[in-house]
Parts: structure tokens; sequence; C-alpha cells
């Protein structure tokens, strides 16, 4: 299972893009709202998510976690204690931790970049703790896939397909999808 947390002011293509390609994939996508029922995102859109913060709870069926950025809803996603304790799970159980745009800031903030390849949106390269910056559209590095913004929201789900499912069934959405 992959857990999409949205708060309000999150940015859409970065929520919305990877939800959809990872379930072309066939992937059991969940999102979660941060602190309400609706979240509505950076630019007046309202989601309604499939459950809130207080309906999940760490457990062996998580894949992956996935933090869309956006202002202020990457705030929003580093002041909740689910999103926090979420976090800290996969890392501790070695499942992937995904963050895209200003979203990276979180894990570098709990140093979890140390030594990791990462990159995200321009201005918050100093969030990125012990990272190796790179400023590539899209890291990969052990169980952090990090990415730079919205404009490669479609990479970044691509990738997530990649490490979940291995590289041709990323390619055949790719091709599916006419990204090439």
């Amino acid at each position: 299972m992959i857990l999409v947390f949205l708060a309000n002011g999150f940015e859409e293509t970065e929520a919305i893009a990877p939800i959809d390609i990872l379930r072309r994939n066939g992937q059991k996508v969940v999102t979660v709202g941060i602190g309400e029922e609706v979240i509505t995102s950076s630019h007046g859109i309202t989601v309604v998510p499939d459950v809130t913060e207080v309906d999940i709870a760490a457990s062996d069926e998580i894949d992956m976690i996935v933090l869309p950025g956006g202002m202020p809803g990457t705030l929003g996603l580093e002041g909740s204690r689910t999103v926090q304790d979420m976090i800290d799970y996969c890392a501790e159980n070695g499942k992937y931790i995904a963050a895209i745009c200003a979203a990276p800031s979180i894990i570098g903030k709990k140093g979890l970049l140390k030594g990791k390849k990462a990159t995200c949106f321009p201005g918050f390269e100093d969030f990125l703790e012990g990272a190796e910056f790179t400023g590539e559209p899209v890291e990969h590095d052990g169980n952090i896939i990090t990415a730079r913004g919205a404009g490669v929201a479609l990479e970044f789900g691509l990738k997530l397909v990649e490490v979940l499912s291995g590289k041709p069934a990323a390619d055949k959405l790719k091709e599916a999808m006419r990204c090439v």
C-alpha cells in the first residue's frame, strides 16, 4: 500500500499525477488528509481524501509514503505528528519515502538524506541536511526518492513505479501514456 499525504496548500500536480500513474500500475494508493476531511490545493482545487490521518497506523502493509510539495502544504505535512511518525516508521523499516518539490526538506531536516543524492525545488537546498544535492529532475538513492517540482511530476510517478515494480513496468506505462 502507498500512502499519499495531502495537507491544505498541496501542489495538485505533484500529488495527482503520481497517484494516477501508480494506480494505472495496479498499486493500492490511499490518499490521507491531514487535519481536514476535505483538502484544498494551492490553486483552490478541493480533494476528498480516502481517509484522514486519524484513520491510519504504521503497518507492514505500507510499501511507500509520498509527500507532495506546495506551500503551505509542505508545512502542514511537516507539522503533522502522523506524517512524522510514518516517516520514522518507513526509515526504520526500509520502506520507501518519496518527496517532491519543497517536501524533501521535511526528510532533510530529519537527517534522513545524509550521504544520499537528493533534489528539490530551487531554494530548498539548504534544508537537505547532509545530502549530495544534484539538481536532477528525480533522484533515487536507497529507500529515498526525491524530485524537483510540478514540471517533473510524471517522471516522479514513473520512478515510483520503477522502484516498486521494475523498469519494464515503468517503461510500459511511459509508452502507454505517450511520455516518450
